[in-house]
């Protein structure tokens, strides 16, 4: 029968190591730990083939004395702990004592010191060398002030641990992020990171943490942060969140802090992706760099060995704290996307390069004889149209007025030609106006000569593939756009497509002008898919079917939450077939369902009869939706919640209530649309996370057509 045995103190350390040193990034992450605790106001990093080969880290902290040295190598050695009731008010950011007796038993570690007294004065430096555990004498030394602890050749007597290593970018990633987190925590601390020889990070103390994120993770991000904070009695919130249009795949970029501690918390990652629902995209995850201060005894951090993970003794109130938090943020603040003009290699606009590449390098002079053909070529190919064509059928160019060759060896025409190009510019060439302008003179929208091109015009225009575009016709009920709310002088029409005595009616009203994008006039819309409309500070263009999803999304939740959603009896219970898991999965989710107005019941195998459907999915099968919400939740993996459930039908019945890109809009249509987007939150993306509109400021065309 196996025998009982006291474990010696080497076996014990080297087990404390593989639960507290996983790779050389934890003993980054512990030695910079020790720094901050002795109120070091500089801290130098720096690190050989990623930490396998050398760690050194130097602070100017309060140091060591003599006859610590050896006694801080020792397990459950520290100097943070007083008694077991310190373990429930931990101010420090270690307090377990394993770290340095872990580090020792695993590596060839030297740690040098110098105390400084309370009173100011230094006293003698000391060094003291530990190899696999196996310590030496402490022995005198000059040093500066503080601490410097080498930790070479890591996990050199666990060779298996050394084996499972990664290769040294990974390992220098890790590193980085290690340091990454404790520089975001004390931005008021120097910080500096070596690999070798070379400098990979100096940071300089700063006051403002935002300069401390974009040393990081750059300018663009940096800018684009949102202050938040908020107090509830003894709990402190206070940091950045980053605006929705910069997210990432993963949610390695929530910064999260306790009292300078970084930690993990799904509860806090929960509510911060639900301040964000609706305004990032599903599967993305939003950025921030958030501290809480709360008092320690309101915290269990001895949960975990790395303290990484921590327990809340109110989780609840600081789940609702920051939630309510970000999303009061967001209300008050103008997220519309910003469309900003991008830079080519050469650091010139993508303006002015698409400019210069349309522009020949050289002008050629073409002779008389090849004028002609020149110009059929370029009618058929270039994008530019002429600027007006004249009722002798002459044809004016950007270019050719003043560089027609013909007009220079015939003195008759070239008079004709100008005069012409006078009348034009008067409006006044012929009695009627040419092709191309208007009454008033002004050039009309033309059609390039391409096959693919269908102008905006008040006929039907048949495109190159053969078949004339379906019209639209606006879904019944509230599938249609909505009308805009209380407005005075609202005007009313009635689109082409319900001219029938129960007709629904459009209000059409002035847009708000809460934000500075609000739209200042009426809206045109281009490709039959965008809306573009001026601003106070620029102009505006809006995703029509994103915008309209949006709309529908928040009138819908709101009659759902009110019970009020307009059902639509079947006379006749419509029958639809699925297999028996996905029948199952839907007869469990019944009562949800019931809300949006789908009313379902069991038939027997994998039939389920449909007796209720939501008035507003009149134009779709009944059959199609059923199974698209069954497919939905058998790719969930899981049973989602009630309230996640009921928020992902409310996004597919909105989407597919909504307009969609192809459907042509009446005027009216596309100013009711435009009028409602500032009457409900969150208007500036739509229900799964795409942005709405984008903005381009009077300031970036000046900047682009290069007038500033």
């Amino acid at each position: 029968m196996p025998r009982i045995r006291q474990l010696s103190a080497s076996v014990i350390n080297k087990i404390a190591a593989g639960e507290v040193i996983e790779r050389p990034a934890s003993v980054v992450k512990e030695l910079l730990e020790n720094s901050l605790d002795a109120g070091s106001t500089r801290i130098d990093v720096t690190v050989e083939q990623g930490g396998m080969d050398l760690i050194r880290i130097v602070d100017n902290g309060c140091g060591m004395a003599a006859d610590q040295l050896e006694l801080a190598i020792s397990p459950h050695a520290t100097s943070k702990l007083e008694s077991a009731d310190d373990l429930f008010r931990v101010a420090t950011l270690g307090f377990r004592g394993e770290a340095l007796a872990s580090i020792a038993e695993v590596s060839q570690t030297t740690i040098r010191s110098r105390e400084t007294a309370a009173d100011g004065s230094v006293a003698d430096g000391a060094e003291l060398t530990i190899n696999g555990g196996e310590r030496g004498e402490v022995q005198p030394c000059g040093a500066p002030p503080g601490t410097m602890i080498e930790v070479r050749q890591l996990f050199f007597n666990t060779p298996v641990r050394r084996k499972f290593m990664r290769s040294v970018p990974t390992e220098l990633a890790h590193i980085t992020e290690a340091v990454t987190r404790c520089a975001l925590a004390f931005p008021r601390v120097h910080f500096t990171l070596r690999h070798g020889a070379k400098l990979l990070h100096d940071l300089p103390p700063t006051t403002n943490l935002a300069e401390r994120i974009g040393a990081f993770f750059g300018s663009e991000l940096a800018n684009d942060l949102l202050w938040v904070e908020s107090r509830d009695e003894s709990i402190w919130l206070r940091g950045y969140a980053a605006k929705p249009n910069h997210n990432r795949a993963n949610n390695r970029m929530q910064y999260l802090f306790l009292n300078g501690r970084a930690i993990r918390d799904r509860s806090l990652q929960h509510a911060l992706s639900e301040a964000y629902r609706g305004i990032v995209m599903v599967g993305r995850y939003p950025i921030a760099f958030l501290q809480l201060d709360l008092p320690p005894e309101l915290v269990d951090v001895n949960v975990h060995p790395t303290k990484l993970e921590v327990r809340f003794q109110d989780g609840g109130r600081l789940y609702s704290q920051l939630l309510g938090t970000l999303r009061a943020k967001f209300l008050s603040t103008d997220l519309t996307a910003k469309l900003d003009a991008s830079k080519d290699s050469s650091g010139a606009s993508s303006f002015a390069a698409a400019f210069k590449a349309s522009t020949p390098a050289t002008q050629t002079t073409l002779m008389p004889w090849d004028r002609d053909a020149a110009r059929e070529e370029r009618t058929a190919n270039d994008p530019v149209e002429p600027l007006a064509r004249s009722s002798t059928g002459s044809v004016f160019y950007p270019s050719e007025a003043a560089h027609d060759v013909r007009g220079a060896h015939d003195p008759d025409r070239a008079a004709r030609l100008r005069a012409e190009l006078v009348a034009w510019a008067k409006g006044e060439l012929g009695v009627t106006s040419p092709a191309g302008l208007s009454p008033s003179g002004s050039v009309e929208s033309r059609a390039p000569a391409q096959p693919d091109w269908v102008g905006d015009t008040d006929e039907s225009p048949v495109p190159a593939h053969g078949h004339a575009p379906l019209p639209f016709v606006p879904f019944p009920g509230i599938g249609k756009i909505p009308p805009a709310p209380n407005y005075p002088g609202l005007a009313t029409m009635t689109t082409a497509s319900e001219a029938s005595p129960a007709a629904m009616t459009v209000e059409v009203a002035p847009p708000p002008t809460s934000f500075s994008s609000a739209p200042r006039s009426s809206a045109i819309q281009i490709h039959n898919s965008y809306l573009v409309a001026e601003t106070n500070s620029g102009l505006v263009v809006i995703d029509q079917h994103a915008l309209h999803e949006r709309i529908l999304y928040e009138q819908i939740r709101t009659k759902v939450l009110a019970g009020a959603v307009e059902v639509q009896k079947l006379l006749v219970p419509e029958p639809v077939d699925l297999n028996a898991e996905e029948a199952n999965l839907l007869l469990s989710k019944a009562d949800t369902l019931l809300k949006l107005g789908i009313a379902i019941e069991g038939f027997g195998g994998g039939t389920i009869l449909v007796s209720g459907y939501p008035a507003m999915l009149a134009n779709f099968q009944p059959a199609d939706v059923l199974r698209d919400v069954a497919h939905q939740l058998a790719n969930e993996g899981k049973t989602p919640e009630r309230r996640d459930l009921l928020d992902e039908l409310l996004h597919m019945v909105s989407c597919k209530a909504a307009i969609k890109a192809g459907d042509r809009l009446t005027p009216d249509e596309v100013n009711a649309l435009v009028a409602l987007r500032d009457d409900y939150q969150d208007s500036h993306h739509c229900p799964h996370g795409r942005p709405t509109m984008l903005t381009l400021t009077r300031e970036e065309l000046d900047k682009q057509f290069k007038r500033t």
